[in-house]
């Protein structure tokens, strides 16, 4: 029978022809020829346990490469490098492209939800991903975005902090699910409609979760925030960057209803997160003839980004071209590595992968 190409035969063993075919010879030690798998476990029992434990060992890995890909799996790939290469072509040096999805994979955001400073960043970053680009991850990233997502739901369940942020997030993922879910004829997603309606089963569970938190007070008899002098209660007031939180805390008590009113804060808040151009657009007079500085704020969220500002942002690094959060090491040539940073902002980190 003849054979083209490369020899069928495995290369750097010794074989010799039989009347029933070609038979592998083993080396000198044993002095003999392999048949069949029955002739090999009639050795002795030494060589038996390696081969059980070699089969056992072959076996528990698939399943470890089994339980990563399948939907079900809780743990995230990780990477030995925190950091990622981005490019926008290709190269000699790198072929093809860097993707969302390899970028979600690769920057440990598993981490990163436990940090404070990069809490934010990671829950906006979810939200923008859910409003426009879950077509755009592979199924491993989504499966990875889902766990990072439950991981999140848990830790507000466990802190009970920042529960109307991660309200948002649920919601807007569940909206684009029900819009992408009505078209997944179109391929516009990538795996089993079963899979999705699962998913979607477990944000609906999440935002049951959440709407049940009942959150208790201390037990602390002590200074409470109305003991404070009003000069440190509006500082503390100025602090806040979101208007909804400034209404809820007027709803604490009558004294803070009242502080909660101030125009100077609302005119503060408006222009931390505004351009004066934006502004003189949105004029709106009160019955006094003054400027309603709180119904403009409300206003204007309505027309325009806020203002986003975190703790700790991922970097880019304009020389090599390498994606990493703040801190993190990574093999940069440059003279000055620390003048070669950018922080992008969630938003500029979905552009950059938009070829």
């Amino acid at each position: 029978m003849p054979f083209l190409g490369q020899d069928w035969r495995s290369p750097g063993q010794s074989w010799v022809k039989t009347a029933d075919g070609w038979t592998r010879f083993l080396d000198e030690k044993s002095g003999g020829f392999v048949g069949d798998i029955s002739s090999f476990c009639k050795r002795d029992d030494h060589n038996k346990e390696n081969l059980f434990n070699s089969i056992n060992y072959d076996v528990a890995a698939k399943k470890r490469k089994k339980d990563l890909l399948n939907n079900k799996a809780k743990t995230q790939y990780f990477h030995q490098e925190k950091w990622i290469y981005v490019h926008k072509g290709s190269t000699k040096e790198r072929h093809g492209y860097c993707t969302l999805g390899e970028a979600f994979n690769r920057l440990d955001f598993s981490s990163a939800i436990l940090d404070s400073r990069r809490f934010n960043y990671v829950v906006r970053l979810l939200e923008l991903i859910a409003k426009s680009q879950l077509t755009s991850l592979s199924g491993i990233a989504q499966k990875n975005y889902m766990n990072i997502l439950e991981k999140v739901v848990q830790k507000v369940l466990e802190d009970q902090q920042n529960i109307r942020l991660i309200r948002e997030l649920l919601q807007t993922l569940y909206t684009s699910l029900c819009t992408l879910v009505q078209r997944v004829g179109k391929s516009v997603l990538v795996g089993n409609i079963n899979m999705w309606v699962h998913r979607m089963e477990s944000i609906l569970h999440w935002q049951q979760q959440l709407n049940n938190i009942q959150i208790t007070r201390p037990a602390f008899k002590g200074t409470t925030f109305t003991d404070l002098p009003l000069c440190l209660q509006l500082n503390i007031m100025q602090r806040l960057s979101d208007g909804r939180d400034l209404v809820s805390l007027g709803q604490v008590a009558p004294d803070l209803q009242v502080l909660s009113e101030d125009r100077l804060l609302w005119k503060k808040l408006c222009q931390y997160h505004f351009t004066d151009r934006q502004i003189r657009k949105r004029l709106i007079l009160s019955d006094k003839g003054q400027l309603d500085w709180k119904k403009m704020y409300f206003k204007l969220i309505r027309c325009y980004p806020r203002k986003e500002q975190y703790g700790d942002t991922l970097q880019l690094c304009r020389h090599c071209h390498i994606l990493s959060w703040k801190g993190t090491d990574h093999p940069c040539t440059a003279n000055n590595p620390e003048t070669c940073s950018t922080s992008l902002s969630p938003q500029e980190f979905i552009n950059l992968f938009r070829f």
